[in-house]
């Protein structure tokens, strides 16, 4: 069955090129003028991901982001201005995925979907589980879970948390945790994203109340700690 795509964007000639370049990659695609839309549609029928513009008419693509997020942990990408470098950290603050900067080349727009939709699928459901401090990583479930309680990571969340747990005691280099979580090398994509996942998964197990921190290694990547080290 073909993956599900919405796009909402206020340039009606944006969202054509998207519409036919992911149509031509496969993928079945329904477009939006309006975020509020694409949410309304999101309700009736959710989709597999979700490509959201953040200067439209109503709500804008950063608050229909929150919107979603709130409700699912559907893979979200994220398209920005250049100039707007507060827009990507919020936009990342309030649960993106991804993003990619205006004017971008539709073609890179489909590698990154595909990449990030491959790396979900390879954190498909196993009968693994694993345990590190109080934090219990079960990809049966898709869950991680501290004192029982679920931490509500997102799937890329999940996908970076268990990239660290497998390595648990070891350093994890960021361009490692880019390409094993979203399938992309460093030329191609900032290392923001990666210290914005880790700083809202870092939140959620504090919200917790978990041992377990995840700790910067200067100039190289993360690894996983408990309090007590």
């Amino acid at each position: 069955m073909k993956k599900l795509i919405y796009a909402a964007d206020d340039e009606e000639d944006i969202l054509e090129v998207i519409k036919e370049f992911l149509e031509n990659a496969d993928f079945e695609v329904r477009t939006f003028s309006t975020g509020d839309a694409l949410y309304s549609a999101f309700l009736e029928k959710p989709c597999d991901l979700a490509v959201l513009d953040i200067m439209m008419p109503g709500n804008d693509g950063l608050t229909v982001c929150r919107e979603l997020r709130r409700i699912s942990d559907v893979p979200i990408v994220i398209l920005t201005a250049k100039e707007s470098e507060m827009d990507h950290m919020r936009g990342f603050m309030l649960g993106g995925d991804d993003y990619i900067i205006k004017p971008f080349s539709p073609s890179l727009l489909v590698v990154r979907i595909q990449a990030l939709l491959r790396r979900i699928e390879m954190y498909s459901p196993s009968h693994s589980t694993l345990t590190f401090g109080d934090i219990t990583y079960s990809e049966s479930e898709h869950d991680a879970l501290c004192g029982g309680k679920s931490i509500g990571l997102t799937m890329i969340e999940f996908a970076l948390l268990g990239c660290l747990i497998k390595n648990a005691g070891a350093a994890v280099s960021r361009n490692d945790l880019l390409d094993n979580v979203w399938g992309i090398n460093n030329n191609d994509i900032e290392t923001r994203v990666t210290d914005e996942t880790v700083r809202r998964i870092r939140k959620k197990m504090r919200d917790t109340g978990s041992c377990v921190k995840i700790t910067a290694v200067w100039g190289y990547g993360y690894k996983l700690e408990t309090a007590d080290e």
